[in-house]
């Protein structure tokens, strides 16, 4: 392809960040393997609140809400993540992207205007994002959380995301680095909003969601991008990727059609 793939990741990058750095260089790693040229930027939250946000986003072929959480713009992470669902772009979202994709559903789809994280202290009535169950305390990441290799993610039968792992695997291991979760009492949200649970943890905890309509919607509460390396890009990632580069190319046929 002549044209660089352009990937927008929604966050606010810190250097001290693991997960940060990883996003990025997962991303070429995957641009490595197909043989694509890729530029990524980071979009800083309070950036996605602007007047001339949608335009901005508009000039990307694929968008990843990163981990990262709290953002330093609430409302900045939602209405990037709201674009990409309502306008169809390619998202790709991991950790704290996940999170606020749960959040953006149920305020933007479902009419649950208070929807809210329980790390936020907002005193809402609807908490769909609570902290885990049963946090472990390390240092593997970037603060004590969730952490480590977690080994029984079941992944749905018949799934994109299990398309990209490929079929004969129903069990991953992926690396978790969080201190927050789905809202059990919340899991309705999910299919309601046309968004079903497609990986779930060793007692049935939701770990990743996706769109059966979408170009490319998927939401992970693991971070594939901390396990992708040089010589083997994380699959999901370069599912991604390529949607993304898919997206590009739709987009210059068409303009060359008008």
């Amino acid at each position: 392809m002549s044209n660089a793939v352009r990937i927008g990741i929604l966050g606010d990058f810190n250097s001290e960040f693991r997960s940060h750095h990883a996003t990025s260089d997962s991303l070429q790693h995957a641009a490595r393997k197909l043989d694509l040229k890729i530029e990524s930027e980071w979009i800083s939250t309070p950036s996605l609140t602007a007047s001339v946000a949608e335009k901005t986003l508009e000039t990307f072929d694929g968008l990843w809400a990163s981990p990262g959480s709290p953002y330093k713009s609430f409302d900045g992470m939602l209405k990037g993540i709201e674009f990409a669902r309502r306008r169809d772009w390619p998202f790709l979202g991991t950790c704290g992207g996940f999170q606020y994709a749960l959040i953006e559903f149920a305020r933007n789809v479902l009419g649950i205007k208070d929807a809210d994280s329980a790390e936020n202290n907002s005193g809402s009535k609807n908490i769909v994002i609570y902290p885990v169950a049963c946090a472990v305390t390390g240092r593997l990441g970037d603060a004590p959380k969730l952490s480590g290799m977690v080994p029984e993610i079941r992944l749905r039968p018949g799934s994109y995301l299990q398309s990209f792992y490929g079929k004969e695997k129903e069990i991953v291991t992926e690396e978790f680095f969080c201190n927050f979760e789905v809202n059990p009492e919340y899991e309705w949200a999910t299919m309601e909003a046309g968004f079903p649970v497609v990986a779930r943890g060793e007692k049935g905890e939701i770990r990743a969601i996706e769109s059966p309509t979408h170009r490319f919607f998927i939401a992970t509460l693991f971070q594939p991008q901390l396990s992708s390396t040089e010589k083997k890009p994380h699959p999901l990632i370069l599912a991604f990727v390529q949607a993304a580069a898919d997206w590009e190319r739709k987009k210059l046929d068409d303009s060359v059609l008008e």
